[in-house]
C-alpha cells in the first residue's frame, strides 16, 4: 500500500470524484453530457465517447488535488490512457489524485428487500491487474431498498467477504451498501445497516482498514461513531439521485462525511461547451462539493 496515498485518503481535505459509470449507466451519463444514442452504434464507440468525457474532466484545470482526493475509474478507463499515460498514473503523477477501480459487475434481482452483487468473474486476475496499474483501492456497490434484517445482513456479509479478498490483494476496498433515497423505510434500513457494519468491524484484525461509501443519512452525523473506529479509513457519501444542490446541503450537515459524487459532479457539463465554459461549470461544481465535504 502506498503510505502517502493512504494518509491522503485518511486525513486529506476534499472529496472523491466517481467517474465509474459502467455499461448499463454509460448511455444515461452520455445523455446528461449532451451525447445522444445516435452518436454511437457499438459499445466500443460508446466507451470511446465516455472516455473522452472523463479525460476532459481529469485534464481540466478545475480538477485539482487541492479539492479532489481521489477518483473512481471504470475498468475500461483504467485500461485507457490520457496523453499517452495510463489513466491511474496520470491521476497520481500529474494531478496528485488517488486512483480507485470499480470492480462490481452489476446487481442481482431484488430479493429480501436488497440487490446483492452479481458474481465477479476473474476477480483475482482483475485485482492483480489493478495492482500492476497502480490502483490504490476498489469500489463495489450493492443496494438496499427496504429495512429487511435478513437482506441487509446478506448485503454486509457479501461486501465484507469481497473486501477481505481485495485487502489480500494489497488494495483498499470501498464498501458501498447504498440505501435507496426513495425507500419508505430509509431510516430504519440505516439503523440495521450500521449495526451490521459495526459488527463486522469488530471481527477485523488490527491492521485491516476499509472505506465506507454510504447514502447521506436521514439523521445528521449518524455515522460519526463509525468514523472513530480505527478500521475505518474514511466514510464517503454518494449523491444517490439528489440534485447537487440538495446533496451538498444534506452532506454539509454531516461533519466528517465527504462526497463521492458521480452524476452530481458532472451536472451541467456538456459536450458542446467550449473549454472555458466547461472548466467554469466544472470548477463551480468542484468548489461546491468541496465546501460541503469539509464541514
Amino acid at each position: 500500500m502506498n503510505k502517502v496515498q493512504r494518509d491522503r485518503m485518511h486525513t486529506g481535505k476534499g472529496f472523491i470524484a466517481a467517474l465509474d459509470q459502467s455499461g448499463g449507466s454509460t448511455p444515461k451519463a452520455l445523455a446528461y453530457y449532451g451525447v445522444e444514442k445516435d452518436a454511437y452504434s457499438t459499445d466500443e464507440e460508446m466507451f470511446a465517447l465516455v472516455h473522452e468525457m472523463r479525460s476532459r474532466i481529469i485534464k481540466s484545470p478545475a480538477f485539482t488535488s487541492e479539492h479532489v482526493l481521489a477518483a473512481i475509474l471504470f475498468e475500461n478507463t483504467m485500461d485507457g490512457e490520457i496523453d499517452g499515460i495510463p489513466v491511474a498514473d496520470y491521476l497520481w503523477e500529474k494531478k496528485g489524485i488517488v486512483p480507485f477501480l470499480k470492480i462490481d459487475k452489476g446487481l442481482t434481482d431484488l430479493k429480501d428487500g436488497v440487490q446483492l452483487l452479481k458474481p465477479i468473474p476473474d476477480l483475482d486476475s482483475l485485482l492483480k491487474r489493478a495492482a500492476t496499474k497502480h490502483i490504490f483501492g476498489t469500489k463495489e456497490r450493492s443496494v438496499i431498498k427496504e429495512a429487511n434484517e435478513d437482506g441487509i445482513r446478506q448485503i454486509v456479509d457479501q461486501q465484507f467477504d469481497l473486501a477481505l479478498k481485495v485487502i489480500k490483494a494489497g488494495l483498499v476496498p470501498i464498501i458501498e451498501p447504498e440505501v435507496d433515497i426513495h425507500s419508505t423505510t430509509k431510516k430504519e434500513a440505516e439503523d440495521i445497516l450500521k449495526k451490521h457494519l459495526a459488527a463486522w468491524l469488530g471481527k477485523l484484525d488490527a491492521t485491516t482498514q476499509v472505506i465506507f461509501k454510504l447514502t447521506i443519512p436521514t439523521v445528521d452525523d449518524f455515522y460519526s461513531d463509525l468514523m472513530e473506529d480505527p478500521h475505518v479509513l474514511r466514510i464517503v457519501a454518494l449523491s444517490g439521485g439528489y440534485s447537487r444542490e440538495e446533496a451538498n446541503e444534506r452532506l454539509s450537515k454531516n461533519h466528517g462525511l465527504i462526497a463521492s459524487f458521480s452524476r452530481a459532479l458532472a451536472e451541467g457539463l456538456n459536450v458542446h461547451q467550449t473549454d472555458a465554459q466547461f472548466d467554469k461549470f466544472l470548477g463551480a461544481s468542484v468548489q461546491s462539493i468541496y465546501h460541503a465535504s469539509i464541514t
